[in-house]
């Protein structure tokens, strides 16, 4: 009777540590799979920073016609706005981590520089609109997040509606020295806020109407 009590012991021992050991390889693959996706963001974002800097360079010296540069600043913007939108995703899928949060920050450098790029753009041409939605990444104020998520759906479907609109979302609240002194332009201390085509700033949003008599 001993024996077998003994015999149970060592096999439920032996289960524990082998469910264990399998909860510890599923980790680790967990782990190694959210790391290659930081590491693809990583990769994906740096291309995208690089080529914003040379779309930079290139615009300022550029024979392109108005319809060339409205498509392609569109088509640009849309591009990051894509990417960091699977970032968003996999921010909501988990804790966030430090790298996470480098990459958003890097993401905000980017739309800041397409912010900059499009200021001569649009001033020259004025063929399409321009919306800066500004926003706190690490608000802990549960009415701010709310607020901010109503904001997002609204622009979502005003760019749906519109074709001609280039949205670039930023976090404010990233310490970025460029995107710090473009706020001090427009002296803008709250948040959320929107910017639209560099002379109109917006406080408040209730629906895609507020913004429409306000676009080109």
């Amino acid at each position: 009777m001993l024996k077998s009590k003994k015999h149970v012991f060592w096999e439920a021992l032996l289960v524990t540590v082998l469910i264990f050991l399998i909860g510890i390889f599923f980790g680790m693959l967990i782990e190694t799979g959210n790391s290659n996706k930081i590491n693809n963001f990583y990769i994906r974002s740096e291309i995208s920073l690089t080529d914003a800097m040379a779309n930079s360079r290139l615009l300022d010296n550029s024979n392109l016609n108005c319809e060339s540069l409205k498509t392609k600043n569109i088509n640009f913007a849309d591009q990051v706005y894509e990417e960091a939108k699977l970032l968003e995703k996999y921010e909501a899928s988990g804790k966030l981590t430090e790298g996470i949060k480098l990459l958003h920050k890097k993401y905000d450098l980017l739309r800041t520089i397409l912010w900059i790029n499009n200021q001569d753009s649009l001033k020259r041409c004025n063929n399409y609109n321009l919306i800066v939605y500004l926003y706190e990444y690490e608000t802990k104020q549960v009415e701010k997040k709310a607020t901010q998520e109503v904001w997002s759906k609204i622009l979502l479907e005003l760019k749906q509606r519109q074709s001609d609109i280039l949205l670039i979302p930023i976090a404010t609240d990233q310490n970025l020295t460029s995107l710090n002194l473009l706020l001090d332009q427009y002296q803008i201390k709250q948040f959320p806020a929107l910017i639209i085509n560099n002379d109109k700033i917006l406080y408040n949003l209730e629906s895609p109407e507020t913004i429409q008599p306000l676009l080109n």
